[in-house]
């Protein structure tokens, strides 16, 4: 049987697209980088993820920055799980909510989230950097999840995805309760992908959607560069990804 989400938070506002943005789509023509592997699971050994307070407040944006940091140190071999208290502290440095009162619960854009991880910090882990990638290409959001460990993306989640265990575009198509967007904003991270559909992290435990349910309703996505995904020892990514190598091909976009 479905779970009914339908009580959930949301809190992703309207995809704002910085023109200064690095693209995905340049650094990996840059980088020749091989075509991305059918099938891709960076979540198995994390052990559980916390909701975040994602049941009670809209910090969506903020919840899944708190599970990619989990995952990127759980296969980096040094796990690191962000408190509850410091993703919404987090929240509420970005959007000026006020844990107190409750208030200024209006969620927040992801490019704004990205701006205060890279510059500031969430939970004590910055990023190094972001590229976009584009929503409707498969390819790059596989190619995202395999470098980079995960995607960060945005929902225009209809009203149909609130009962459906699998998220898929409705019999009717993306109209009425199937039209993006009639629920609300949600922003996940992908973790996993295959030829079926793809795998991620919302309200504390994995989700799958269709590629076409990913069509319909993503509206942005970032792959986005972080220290946490290195090992410490071998100084590179799970996947053998050299960082400073990475990071140096970033640099010269």
């Amino acid at each position: 049987m479905a779970v009914d989400h339908g009580k959930m938070k949301l809190g992703k506002k309207s995809a704002v697209h910085d023109p200064r943005t690095l693209q995905l789509a340049k650094y990996l023509r840059a980088a020749g980088v091989a075509a991305p592997p059918p099938s891709e699971d960076w979540a198995s050994k994390v052990k559980s993820w916390p909701m975040m307070a994602n049941d009670k407040i809209g910090d969506c944006t903020c919840a899944a920055a708190g599970h990619m940091i989990e995952q990127w140190t759980t296969y980096a071999k040094d796990p690191a799980v962000p408190s509850t208290p410091k993703i919404v502290a987090a929240y509420s440095a970005i959007t000026g909510y006020n844990p107190k009162t409750g208030a200024n619960d209006n969620g927040a854009a992801e490019i704004n989230v990205l701006n205060f991880w890279r510059k500031t910090g969430i939970a004590g882990h910055k990023i190094a950097g972001f590229v976009a990638v584009e929503p409707g290409n498969h390819t790059h959001v596989m190619d995202a999840v395999a470098i980079f460990g995960n995607c960060y993306i945005g929902l225009a989640l209809p009203v149909s995805a609130q009962q459906q265990a699998v998220w898929s575009v409705p019999p009717g198509g993306a109209v009425g309760p199937g039209a993006p967007g009639s629920w609300g904003g949600h922003a996940v991270p992908v973790v996993g992908y295959d030829a079926r559909g793809l795998t991620v992290v919302t309200w504390g435990a994995l989700k799958r959607m269709t590629w076409q349910f990913w069509g319909a309703y993503c509206d942005e996505a970032y792959a986005v560069l972080s220290q946490d995904w290195i090992d410490k020892v071998n100084k590179k990514a799970p996947n053998q990804f050299d960082f400073a190598a990475l990071q140096k091909d970033l640099a010269a976009l």
